[in-house]
């Protein structure tokens, strides 16, 4: 169980100029202070955007990324109260390799946080068989409450988010192993409906 956890950062957006890379940062660096291994994978990546119209290569391409890891993390806003299509397409790009493995939601956005996006993922990764987290993080309108740097601003909010990113963490932590240990033990194999 102490080995260490390989989990892929998947970015939510492709938007240019997206403060996405500014969630998904904070994140990071959380993350890997927590032990994780972290793979990147941003869907504006030269190589994956074609996935965006059906090319089969640039699909090839995300499954071999996402293949061998342990679990995930998705950073994602939230547009007209859902997760942004190209992140949809990303998932849906791929079917094993989500397959008894955890998956966090962060989420950003106006008042709620992004937590409706986060919302419409879960039933997308249920049929995925993979077991999304229970516990999230989410940021309410946070264009203003991190600075240059990727940091929060506020000691008191940086706080609050610390604390819930070491739940987060936690929670991953456990079933990252716990579903490793079992996929070990006897693979995973998706019964038909």
């Amino acid at each position: 169980m102490t080995a260490i956890l390989r989990i892929g950062l998947i970015q939510g957006s492709i938007r240019e100029g997206r403060f996405n890379d500014r969630i998904a940062g904070w994140a990071a660096r959380r993350l890997e202070g927590q032990g994780f291994s972290l793979r990147r994978i941003d869907p504006r990546d030269p190589h994956l955007l074609p996935l965006q119209t059906g090319d089969e290569a640039a699909a090839d391409r995300l499954r071999e990324r996402l293949g061998g890891l342990d679990g995930f993390v998705v950073v994602t806003p939230e547009y007209n109260h859902a997760a942004p299509g190209p992140l949809k397409t990303l998932i849906d790009a791929a079917s094993a390799e989500w397959q008894a493995r955890p998956v966090g939601l962060i989420s950003y956005g106006g008042i709620s946080g992004g937590l409706r996006a986060s919302e419409t993922l879960r039933p997308v990764f249920a049929e995925l068989h993979a077991m999304t987290l229970r516990d999230t993080v989410s940021f309410a309108m946070p264009f203003n409450r991190f600075g240059e740097d990727g940091e929060m601003m506020d000691a008191d909010e940086a706080a609050r988010a610390d604390a819930a990113m070491a739940t987060f963490g936690a929670s991953l932590a456990w079933w990252g192993h716990a579903l490793r240990a079992a996929r070990e033990r006897r693979p995973y194999e998706k019964r038909a409906a």
